[in-house]
């Protein structure tokens, strides 16, 4: 028998290289400059409307591949049969097929080597449906190698490829350079005793904030490197309308970007929407001594994060600067020389990341507000960073500060796929499996609505592995699926000291959870001291039947077990986050009967989640009661608030909801934009029943405002409900539709909607599935491309004879215009960024330039 491995060597050159250049399209002049370096994917010539290779080619290759090296093995030899010879030819079909899927750029494919890269290739083809034994195995692997290796040395030889690189390296240079340049006029002459301890600490901020916990993963693989496990967010910021009278329009930005453009900012985000990961991100990014990421406003800065909950002690004073790194508990406090941070201010160096504003008490914002101040005031220059959740504090809090507002978005479609893909990657999780989650996320509305932040897909993730692909469908039976998977799981990194100490059974654990959890609620508290927490857990033990335990004990092993406390800070306790103790303070409420309590409170936006989740708890009597004492408030967020509630009773009598959906009606149809969103957001899909249709007679105000409010809803139903208004002559009405996409399934909206639509009303496009979809529809006449484009993205997908006007809005100043010559209909391109007169001029003649730069305008044509 022959040596399996040593086939795929035995097949030589000549023989492989011609195989390998049919899978590619042939090369083309020059550098071929874009944004970014040209992915493999695009080079393929499998895909793509003009093919000379199709996937039944690449079968061909794979089996004359395989052919060839049994040939090599000589006469008598036979390393495996005929059935396995196929199997090889299958799986090496598929795992060459990938290099159509693959998003590796060319030359990061070159530098990851032919057995990297053929990794890369093998990632998404598992081998197990092929049943091959360990010599073919062996086979294909080798010829899988050997494919990659002269796949590698095809793309070195490119023509276009040594241009690129060179034009990449000498882009990457003057990047470097020009940060190098930021680096020097921000730095000034330290000290060697500032400049030590800074390195010192830059240190401490890469070790402390350069990891993120990830939900539901085993021991071991808890921790996920903020580098691999960031994904990118974005935020939107007010804008107005072009009339001047409409509601705000929002523009959305990368949220890395955020201090970009405004020294100072007040980011708002729900819970788990990932302020807390972005400002650990921004640290780490600061504190990195890395000058090529682009992000020149963090270059030679000096990070300090100052989460509230932890610098805000009842009856002290909020810390003065010198005192930061102390305040929140920096091992590196002590060696601090004198006066450093105050110089690093006053040097206008520093990044303050102020966490949690919704963290503390409402009666020590106004304080927080007046430290905020005076410190902008005394130290201006600087950036400043400051989150909340949403209705923490009201509009424009920090506005006289000179602070721009902006708004977390949740996570789109795009964003949830690839939190849960990594997610599943990191967990070593089969890829079906994610695969399924999503499958299931994007078909259930109740799901859908779920995964709209980091936290809670990382739940739907940590559920769905555990469950074996079963998932609860409404949020109390997911907190509640999420307790027994986080308290009764076996987590062996959990037992500090073996089968010593005590063990608390799961409702045991439960209601001590709930006690500390009530008890900040009521005492509108993020965090306690220890002794509060063992006083509490103390008084609770004869009940529980642990009198004969000590509270310190059993106090230590809710820690240490139950993975929902934490000790933030020396003395301090808190929960993991809050939407558990949201929960588990709902059930307490309900099981202690202070319904009053909580409709009494109903006021307060932070016991909105609470008042809610309790409804979900309560029996249906109970929950009647609270709902007829909502809406006797006579306040909408009372009848609001009863409204959303309806979603969460299990039983309500008809009396009852016909009195919530009675009082709801007085808030529809909406008269602004503002009350759309806020009659969405209480309402669901309850809201839909109630909302006027186009048939009732409404005027085009009324109905830009109801369709506003069923896109801010975001359901299932509430694309069928948008279905009713595709057919609506209201210019308005027009524009919200066309410009919603991205809040639903893409394909199912462009059949429903899109497709109905007039072509020339702009449609916004962000992937390349978005193309797509556009082109499945025909084509589309005005395009707005939002942010990073690719040139051959746009020339394959567009569809040329459609597209008379485009919108491009790229981060950084687009390098060349003479790609439009590529749409023959093209009238006016609009671009949203610096252009220089020579860019300008490559517009060709007959179209129209328009953008911030007035000067331009009047070019020369021919």
């Amino acid at each position: 028998m022959v040596d399996v491995t040593a086939l795929g060597a035995r097949v030589a050159s000549s023989a492989v290289v011609p195989l390998v250049r049919r899978l590619f399209v042939r090369d083309g002049p020059g550098a071929g400059l874009v944004d970014r370096p040209v992915r493999i994917s695009a080079l393929v010539s499998f895909r793509g409307e003009k093919r000379n290779v199709t996937p039944e080619d690449v079968d061909k290759i794979a089996g004359e591949l395989v052919r060839r090296a049994l040939t090599s093995a000589g006469p008598g030899e036979e390393p495996v049969d005929a059935a396995e010879a196929a199997a090889v030819k299958d799986a090496l079909a598929r795992t060459l097929a990938r290099l159509g899927e693959i998003t590796v750029e060319d030359y990061e494919a070159v530098g990851l080597g032919p057995e990297r890269f053929a990794r890369e290739l093998r990632a998404g083809v598992p081998l197990a449906p092929y049943g091959l034994g360990e010599g073919g195995t062996l086979l294909y692997e080798r010829l899988l190698h050997t494919a990659s290796l002269h796949i590698l040395n095809f793309l070195t030889q490119r023509s276009t490829y040594v241009a690129r690189q060179q034009t990449v390296q000498t882009q990457q240079l003057a990047r470097l350079v020009r940060a190098v340049d930021v680096l020097l006029e921000r730095l000034p002459s330290q000290s060697a005793e500032d400049a030590g301890f800074e390195e010192r600490y830059a240190d401490h901020v890469a070790a402390r904030y350069g990891t993120l916990t990830i939900y539901g993963l085993d021991a071991g693989t808890r921790e996920w490197p903020l580098d691999t496990a960031y994904l990118s967010l974005e935020a939107t910021r007010p804008r107005a309308g072009r009339d001047g009278r409409r509601d705000p329009e929002y523009a959305a930005v990368a949220a890395e970007q955020v201090l970009a453009g405004h020294d100072q900012v007040f980011l708002r985000g729900v819970a788990g929407s990932g302020k807390t990961t972005l400002v650990q991100w921004l640290a780490v990014t600061a504190a990195g001594r890395v000058y090529d990421h682009g992000l020149t406003h963090l270059i030679g800065r000096v990070p300090f994060v100052l989460p509230m909950r932890r610098i805000v002690r009842p009856g002290a004073e909020l810390p003065v600067p010198g005192d930061f790194l102390r305040a929140v508990g920096c091992p590196v406090a002590g060696e601090q020389p004198p006066g450093w941070v105050e110089r690093v201010l006053r040097a206008r160096r520093g990044v303050l990341l102020v966490d949690g504003i919704d963290e503390i008490a409402q009666d020590r914002r106004a304080a927080a507000r007046r430290w905020l101040r005076e410190l902008v005031r005394a130290f201006p220059g600087n950036l400043w960073l400051v989150t909340s959740r949403p209705s923490a504090v009201p509009e424009a809090w920090l506005a006289a500060e000179g602070f721009s507002e902006l708004v977390l978005a949740p996570m789109g479609r795009d964003g949830v796929a690839t939190f849960v893909r990594r997610w599943h990657r990191a967990a070593e999780v089969a890829e079906s499996v994610g695969e399924s989650l999503l499958a299931s996320v994007r078909s259930t509305s109740e799901l859908n609505g779920l995964a709209t932040n980091p936290l809670m897909c990382g739940m739907l993730c940590a559920l769905h592995r555990d469950r074996r692909g079963f998932l609860p469908q409404d949020r109390r039976s997911l907190y509640e699926a999420a307790l027994t998977m986080l308290l009764e799981r076996r987590d062996r990194e959990r037992e500090l000291h073996g089968s010593d100490g005590v063990r608390l059974a799961y409702a045991t654990q439960v209601q001590l959870l709930q006690k500390l959890a009530w008890w900040l609620i009521r005492n509108s508290r993020q965090e306690m001291d220890r002794d509060e927490a063992l006083g509490i857990v103390d008084r609770a033990l004869p009940a529980l039947n642990l009198a004969d335990a000590g509270g310190e004990e059993v106090y230590r092993a809710l820690l240490l077990r139950s993975g929902l406390l934490r000790e933030p800070a020396e003395g301090r306790v808190d929960f993991l986050h809050r939407t558990f103790q949201d929960y588990l303070g709902a059930r307490l409420a309900v099981q202690e009967m202070d319904f009053d309590l909580l409709v009494n409170h109903a006021h307060l936006d932070e016991w909105d989640d609470v008042i809610l989740l309790a409804l979900a708890h309560a029996r249906p009597k109970e929950a009647e009661q609270m709902l007829r004492r909502l809406t006797e408030l006579g306040t909408p967020r009372g009848t609001l608030l009863a409204a959303a509630g309806l979603r969460y009773a299990a039983e309500v009598a008809p009396t009852v909801r016909g009195r919530v959906e009675d009082g709801l009606a007085t808030h529809v149809p909406p008269t602004t934009f503002e009350a759309a969103r806020e009659v969405a957001r209480a309402g669901g899909d309850l809201v839909l029943g109630l909302l006027p249709g186009p048939e009732d007679g409404i005027d085009d105000s009324t109905a830009a405002r109801v369709v506003h409010t069923a896109v801010s809803v975001g359901s299932e139903a509430a694309l069928q409900f948008l279905s009713r208004f595709r057919e609506h002559t209201g210019a308005d009405v027009q524009e919200f539709l066309a410009t919603s996409w991205n809040r639903f399934d893409r394909e199912q909206y462009a059949r429903e909607i899109l497709a109905h639509l007039p072509r020339q009303r702009a449609v916004e496009v962000a992937t390349t599935d978005d193309l797509h979809v556009l082109r499945s529809l025909g084509g589309w006449g005005h395009i707005f491309v939002r942010g990073a484009y690719r040139v051959d993205d746009l020339t394959e997908l567009v569809v040329p004879e459609r597209l008379t006007h485009l919108t491009l809005e790229a981060p950084h100043p687009v390098e060349g215009l003479a790609w439009l010559t590529a749409f023959p209909r093209l009238r006016t391109v609009s671009v949203l960024a610096d252009l220089d007169e020579a860019v300008a001029r490559q517009v060709p003649d007959g179209v129209e330039l328009q953008g911030p730069f007035a000067s331009l305008s009047s070019r020369p044509q021919g």
